[in-house]
């Protein structure tokens, strides 16, 4: 089975802002999620007010909680925002954007 490869459509995983063991523990998530892993909690959650096949990667790092929302398709790993989680509910912002940008990748 072929690795999916990550499509993304916002955001990126980089130190400085992510310290460098967040940005690792981003990566060994990702690497998981392209080979095929389903992951829970604590290190993801399924987001049905995005869509169903949304999930938010959790990465507490030392100064910021970041959040990944992403997509599982068929063929790739869609990552929709990267974001620091300040608050314990997801913003309707972020939740709209996300749905604004799933629709236009699937409409490309």
């Amino acid at each position: 089975m072929n690795d999916k490869p990550l499509v993304w459509l916002h955001g990126e995983v980089k130190t400085p802002p992510f310290s460098s063991e967040a940005r690792i523990e981003a990566g060994y998530l990702l690497r998981s999620l392209q080979m095929g892993e389903n992951l829970s909690m604590p290190q993801s959650r399924p987001m049905p007010s995005i869509e169903s096949r949304c999930h938010e990667l959790r990465i507490n790092d030392e100064a910021a909680t970041w959040r990944l929302i992403y997509r599982i398709d068929d063929d790739a790993i869609v990552i929709l925002e990267v974001f620091s989680k300040k608050t314990q509910q997801t913003s309707k912002k972020v939740i709209d954007v996300c749905k604004k940008r799933i629709k236009e990748y699937d409409n490309a």
